[in-house]
């Protein structure tokens, strides 16, 4: 199973996993997040990254995913990325972390596709649904 770490702005990550936990009804394994608050050197927490890395990844590799591309928690979660083991996603929403849950097992390509799909699909005007 590919392991899911969240690196985002302070406690957005964990918000996503409890609200993940409600919608499935337990805690997923190989799940974890990592919130960089406004004083945090990304720099200084490079090293708990990678250990929290090594944390989720049961040797199928590990999506993270992170909040906005461009902003401290995505410049650090790209200094992660190892093409085709360590995979990373911006735009971090609930329906992408649930697709991202939903789809790991099935190898890394699908859960690329599944989890952007469902962040960018769970983004809707309700009035015009």
């Amino acid at each position: 199973m590919i392991g899911i770490l969240l690196i985002t702005h302070d406690t957005l990550g964990e918000s996503l996993i409890q609200c993940a936990c409600h919608v499935l009804n337990r805690r997923p394994q190989q799940l974890m997040q990592l919130g960089v608050a406004a004083g945090d050197d990304p720099n200084d927490l490079l090293p708990l990254a990678r250990q929290m890395l090594k944390l989720v990844d049961s040797g199928e590799g590990v999506l993270v995913i992170t909040d906005i591309y461009g902003a401290s928690p995505s410049n650090l979660a790209a200094k992660l990325l190892e093409a085709g083991r360590i995979e990373g996603l911006a735009g971090a929403n609930l329906p992408m972390l649930l697709r991202a849950l939903t789809y790991r097992d099935k190898g890394m390509e699908t859960l690329l596709m599944r989890a952007t799909g469902g962040g960018r699909d769970g983004v809707l005007n309700m009035l015009r649904h």
